[in-house]
């Protein structure tokens, strides 16, 4: 398995769509954050991502303390951290009360909103993944991503499917939910891809370290074998890089050295496997590579701060975590 998918199947990412609606400009929408959001879109969440995609016409999406953004056909503006922001055309600023959209969410029934000037469709989805389950992926998106779909080798699929979706969820029928579901997840899938492959050439980070053809092949190696007992040297072999030169370049990538960051990978595994509860410690540490479960129970608190017996009863701190560094 690659090492994106490896992450995305640790978060168990849940997608759906929220939103399907034909602006007219004058129009703005201020969304609120991903606290105000959860409650109505998915009860019980804590955090979602926020993802809006132009389908037809052209319109502008700004994050507080970022310079407004231009949107047309194909784009998908994907808010990783769900911050609250603001859509519209007919120029940025305060909206005007006579220009401002409230929404009933869900609405997943085609309606116009806004003025009788240049149209623009939108369709929105939300995404929520696993937040007790560190993950690297999260911590290294930005604030917003913007990718265009439909110049995507998967795009005229992809926009097929969108649209079926779209009917199905709107019509109801029985299984229409699974549908939009697997198709949201989709894009938000594809909307990484993007975003990933338009990363600087020098770019630091996860991501980026996912295309470079050694570090990429060396996260590879750690996410199939976590339990493995890999050294930097037999590492390095693996990618044919000398041990000084794959620890520095690693470094320079990720922030880490290799081992450290396989430590935090097997951890992250381990805090997946807690909420088995038919696996016992003793086999979440076998599974993860510890020798033993005492050594797994000093590793697992040095990190998150609890033993793994207490996040088994307990869940995780109330706080958020992302792939601790």
């Amino acid at each position: 398995m690659d090492v994106l998918s490896d992450v995305l199947q640790m978060i168990r990412l849940q997608g759906a769509f929220f939103l399907n609606a034909e602006f007219g400009a004058p129009w703005c929408l201020d969304a609120p954050s991903d606290a105000d959001w959860a409650p109505v879109l998915l009860p019980g969440a804590r955090h979602l991502v926020i993802a809006h995609l132009v389908i037809e016409g052209q319109c502008w999406i700004e994050v507080p303390g970022t310079p407004a953004q231009e949107l047309r056909d194909g784009d998908i503006a994907m808010l990783p951290h769900g911050q609250a922001h603001r859509l519209g055309c007919g120029g940025t600023g305060p909206a005007r009360s006579e220009d401002a959209v409230t929404l009933d969410l869900p609405e997943l029934t085609p309606r116009h909103f806004g003025g009788q000037g240049a149209a623009c469709h939108v369709a929105s989805a939300w995404f929520a993944y696993d937040h007790q389950v560190p993950n690297p992926l999260m911590l290294a998106l930005p604030q917003l991503v913007v990718t265009n779909i439909a110049r995507r080798p998967n795009g005229p699929w992809l926009s097929q499917s969108v649209a079926h979706a779209l009917e199905q969820a709107a019509a109801g029928p029985p299984g229409s939910g699974v549908i939009a579901g697997r198709v949201a997840e989709a894009l938000f899938v594809e909307a990484l891809r993007g975003h990933l492959e338009a990363l600087p050439p020098l770019q630091t980070g996860w991501l980026a370290a996912l295309r470079d053809p050694h570090i990429g092949r060396c996260l590879t190696l750690m996410h199939d074998s976590p339990a493995h007992g890999w050294t930097v040297r037999e590492l390095a072999l693996q990618v044919g890089m000398s041990r000084s030169v794959l620890a520095q370049h690693f470094t320079e990538r990720l922030g880490m050295p290799p081992m450290q960051y396989l430590k935090r990978w097997r951890l992250a595994a381990a805090a997946r496997l807690l909420g088995n509860q038919r696996i016992s410690l003793s086999q979440v540490a076998e599974t993860v590579g510890y020798d033993s479960e005492a050594s797994f129970n000093r590793a697992f608190k040095s990190i998150y701060g609890v033993a793994p017996g207490l996040w088994r009863r307990k869940g995780a701190p109330q706080r958020d975590l992302a792939f601790p560094t």
